[in-house]
C-alpha cells in the first residue's frame, strides 16, 4: 500500500469536493463522509440508507478494530443525505455498486474502485500529491487539527495511543519538519 497524504489546502479540497459533486453524486457523498467524520472506507462502504435516515449519529461496528464507534452525523452532510437517499430504500447500501451479486442483489463498490473513482477525480483538478481513500480520513483529521488544536480528541476518534503516532497520521510532523529544514539557516 501507498503512504498517501491528507489534502492540506483548502482551495483543492474545495475542487475535489465540487468536482465530485458535478460528476458523480455517490462519490460526492462518500467523499463527504470521509472527510467530515474521518472513519475507515471499509467502514463507509457498509453503510446502508437506514443508517442515515433521520439519524443525528452515525453507529458503526468497525471493520479493522471491532470496536463500536458513534460518531455525529454535522449538519452540512445530513443536509447532503437527505437528498441523496430520496427514493432509496432502508436496505439500500449508500455507496452503491451499478454492478449485482450474482443473486441480483445490491453491492457497495469495492475499497478499488472508491480509490480509482477518488484518484481521477484528483487527477482532473491537477491535484499533483499521493491520494487515496485513507487521504478522506486524514483530510478529516488535518484540518481538524488546524482548527481546533486537540491531538486528544483525534487519538480517541482514530483509536491511536499515542500523540506521536497521530500527528505523524494527519500529516503534522512532515509539516514542522519540512518548516524547520526550510528555515535552519
Amino acid at each position: 500500500m501507498r503512504f498517501v497524504e491528507p489534502i492540506r489546502d483548502k482551495e483543492q479540497l474545495d475542487d475535489l469536493t465540487n468536482y465530485l459533486k458535478e460528476h458523480n453524486e455517490r462519490d460526492y457523498i462518500m467523499w463527504l463522509i470521509g472527510i467530515h467524520v474521518g472513519i475507515r472506507i471499509s467502514d463507509i462502504l457498509q453503510l446502508r440508507v437506514k443508517d442515515v435516515r433521520k439519524q443525528t449519529h452515525l453507529k458503526i461496528f468497525e471493520q479493522k478494530t471491532k470496536k463500536y464507534k458513534r460518531v455525529i452525523i454535522p449538519p452540512r452532510l445530513r443536509k447532503e443525505f437527505e437528498q441523496f437517499i430520496k427514493g432509496k430504500k432502508e436496505n439500500d447500501y449508500l455507496i452503491a455498486s451499478r454492478e449485482r451479486t450474482s443473486t441480483g442483489k445490491q453491492r457497495p463498490i469495492t475499497r478499488k474502485t472508491a480509490w480509482t473513482n477518488i484518484n481521477k477525480a484528483a487527477k482532473a483538478i491537477g491535484y499533483r500529491e499521493k491520494i487515496g481513500t485513507h487521504s478522506m480520513r486524514k483530510t478529516f483529521g488535518y484540518h481538524y487539527y488546524k482548527k481546533y488544536h486537540s491531538v486528544g480528541d483525534l487519538m480517541v476518534l482514530f483509536n491511536h495511543s499515542e500523540e506521536a503516532t497521530t500527528l505523524r497520521y494527519i500529516g503534522i510532523v512532515q509539516d514542522q519538519l519540512d518548516s524547520n529544514m526550510s528555515n535552519l539557516y
